[in-house]
């Protein structure tokens, strides 16, 4: 079993927010593929990086789905929709093994 972490921006580049609509959208593609998921969204997340010697940030929300089977050619094509569709060089999808009991 693997949990596998999606950090999904809440705005574009340049601070606008991203419709409600678009952000729903992903989520209801990763319900009905996968079952259901958790978005971590009370409070948005603050993702802080250096890049090219300034500081950037980003609002974002943590979204979970738990998978038996870690297909990774689908999730990797995932990102790169993901990274097209909300303008980003990069989306961060990461997965962990897990055990449940």
């Amino acid at each position: 079993m693997h949990i596998v972490q999606i950090l999904l921006p809440l705005a574009d580049n340049l601070g606008q927010p991203f419709p409600e609509s678009l952000l729903g959208d992903v989520r209801e593609e990763l319900v009905s593929r996968f079952g259901g998921l958790t978005a971590y969204g009370r409070a948005p997340a603050l993702g802080v990086w250096a890049h090219e010697g300034a500081r950037q940030k980003d609002d974002i929300v943590v979204v979970e789905v738990m998978v038996g089977n870690l297909d990774e050619v689908w999730w990797r094509s995932f990102r790169v929709r993901l990274e097209k569709l909300l303008a980003q060089e990069e989306v961060v999808v990461r997965a962990f093994e897990i055990t449940t009991f």
